[in-house]
């Protein structure tokens, strides 16, 4: 079957295996997030932060990753590209 959210999360699958996990988001409040199915004894996976806001990391990504300068990234706002 295709499930939806709320069926997915309701299933006992998902409840037998804790995949289903809350996480706090800076707008919505506590969300439902899928939790990883892997296990590993040794190290667990640690859940540090809830999805991104849209466009949250779009100035660090720029600038860090594709070695973008703060001008460019301000020519990029005043042309309205961010």
């Amino acid at each position: 079957p295709i499930n939806d959210l709320a069926q997915m999360f309701a299933d006992p699958q998902v409840k037998a295996r804790g995949l289903a996990i809350e996480m706090p988001h800076a707008l919505a409040g506590m969300v439902p997030q899928v939790a990883s199915p892997i296990r590993l004894s040794e190290t667990p996976v640690e859940y540090r932060n809830a999805p991104p806001l849209l466009g949250e990391h779009t100035e660090e990504v720029l600038q860090r990753v594709l070695g973008l300068g703060a001008d460019a990234v301000a020519a990029f706002k005043e042309a309205g590209v961010l």
